[in-house]
């Protein structure tokens, strides 16, 4: 039940997040990976302090925020490689009818790790516009208390588009696209012009 207490602070840390994501993320990457490291973290330890009380609790959920936080960045490098991986294998699920061959998608998310590797800055300035534009639709929806997007705030975002099928998810489909191309625009000319590139 203290899950559901957290789910108004959540939709506004992931809807100021996502925007911060979407339009600044290749330059604030570290922090970002922190600050989703400790809303993982804040998320997943009620399940399992959910017997303790009061200041307990607090600290429980705190200490499982910094965990996360802590986690996120140790694995900078692996999260780019699975972004890739896990683009990859997005984009296998999108083009194949069906359920793809097993070994389709093993072939493309190793090949997709191994290229967002190559090209990190423009995998992370890409990465960090879709997750941001994802993340402040699901804290916008969460704040006027859409089931699925409140859902997701607790931890359960299997109600969400890209993990069910588009049929019915059409306006949040084209919503996040819109936001993740206009974050990756801003964010490649924004990287451009700090690197005094022409």
């Amino acid at each position: 039940m203290e899950s559901v207490s957290l789910q108004f602070p959540v939709a506004v840390i992931l809807l100021g997040g996502g925007l911060v994501a979407g339009f600044a993320g290749y330059p604030l990457l570290r922090p970002l990976l922190a600050l989703y490291g400790f809303i993982g973290g804040v998320i997943v330890t009620p399940t399992f302090a959910d017997q303790l009380d009061g200041w307990w609790f607090i600290g429980a959920t705190l200490a499982g925020g910094l965990a996360g936080a802590a986690v996120a960045l140790a694995v900078y490098l692996a999260t780019v490689a699975l972004l890739g991986a896990g683009a990859a294998a997005f984009i296998v699920h999108l083009a194949v009818e069906g359920d793809p061959e097993i070994w389709l998608v093993v072939a493309a998310s190793v090949l997709g790790a191994l290229m967002a590797l190559i090209v990190r800055r423009y995998v992370v300035i890409i990465a960090t516009a879709f997750v941001g534009g994802w993340t402040t639709l699901v804290g916008g929806l969460a704040l006027s208390r859409n089931q699925a997007a409140m859902a997701a705030t607790a931890g359960d975002v299997s109600g969400l588009f890209p993990l069910v099928p588009l049929e019915g998810q059409e306006a949040f489909a084209a919503a996040w696209l819109v936001l993740g191309l206009l974050g990756s625009v801003v964010q490649l000319l924004a990287s451009r012009s700090v690197r005094g590139d022409d």
